[in-house]
């Protein structure tokens, strides 16, 4: 009998679907820095997710023909106590994949004394096993490995900041010395700062404890740790940012300008924390497209 044709572009198009949204282990073999723990990952109304101990990344495709070769790891916030997935995560990666960016949606494990060794840098740990990953799959999922860049919204954009800014330190295993440097960083709303003055507190809690050390709070006050090798770097805040104050992104910026790093920044006056009704998302994203033209990393 002949094949419904309805029926042969219904599974056509399922089957595009699992090739262009995959989620992968993000590890091949055993979680590092992981403790045996009966914690379980919490999912809530498929927009947050918390408690995650099995980090992975969920892979979002371009059609082969839209295809540039750039590639972005996109970290949610949440202050590193949940996952904001769905609006920080996969909404932006469907937006990328139609640009002809491959995109990789980074679910972290969060900072926890029951789940980890060394809570403070297990997602960091994630964010490098990243970009690992994609440069050393680079070839089979169509990226060019000198246009790997890495994203964060909040508590992420501290973790994507992180891995911009401490590339250099040794907090995975990577005997084939894969390049763990972001190409570029794009900071949304971002936590840079860990210090009291304007710092978030909840994520500085989460990250380092209640009662850090002092050093601690500068490594991780990535304000301090920019040079001249630091990727080229966008931001973009409100003014009017109560929970993460607008302040984070402005040292962080004259911190790219005094290194000579290219930066570009875009503010707000309204928007609040999490952009949730101005500016529209074609807006500040329309931003970012432009600055990753302008850079090279996407056609003019």
């Amino acid at each position: 009998m002949p094949r419904n044709p309805l029926l042969t572009l219904f599974f056509a198009f399922i089957a595009f679907l699992s090739h262009a949204q995959q989620e992968i282990p993000l590890y091949p073999g055993p979680v590092p820095n992981a403790k045996a723990s009966d914690v379980k990952e919490v999912k809530r109304n498929e927009q947050l997710v918390a408690n995650v101990v099995q980090p992975t990344l969920t892979v979002f495709l371009p059609a082969k023909e839209k295809a540039t070769g750039t590639a972005v790891i996109i970290c949610p916030g949440g202050g590193y106590g949940v996952l904001v997935i769905k609006r920080e995560g996969y909404d932006v990666a469907e937006a990328f994949a139609k640009l002809g960016v491959a995109a990789f949606v980074l679910k972290y494990r969060l900072p926890s004394d029951e789940t980890m060794i060394d809570p403070s840098i297990g997602p960091l740990q994630d964010a490098q096993q990243a970009l690992k990953t994609v440069r050393e799959r680079a070839k089979e999922w169509g990226v060019d490995p000198q246009k790997v860049g890495i994203m964060g919204f909040s508590a992420g954009g501290h973790l994507a900041a992180t891995a911009g800014t401490h590339f250099n330190q040794a907090v995975l295993q990577n005997p084939g010395k894969t390049n763990v440097r972001p190409d570029f960083m794009i900071l949304v709303y971002p936590v840079i700062s860990l210090t009291p003055e304007i710092g978030h507190a909840g994520t500085r809690k989460n990250l380092l404890g209640s009662s850090p050390k002092p050093e601690q709070v500068r490594l991780y006050s990535n304000e301090f740790q920019v040079e001249k090798n630091t990727p080229p770097t966008f931001l973009t805040h409100a003014g009017d940012d109560t929970v993460v104050p607008v302040k984070n992104s402005l040292v962080f910026y004259e911190a790219l300008l005094q290194h000579g790093v290219p930066a570009a920044m875009h503010l707000y006056p309204k928007g609040e924390h999490g952009f949730a009704k101005t500016p529209a998302f074609e807006e500040w994203f329309g931003r970012v497209r432009q600055w990753l033209a302008t850079n090279g990393m996407l056609p003019d």
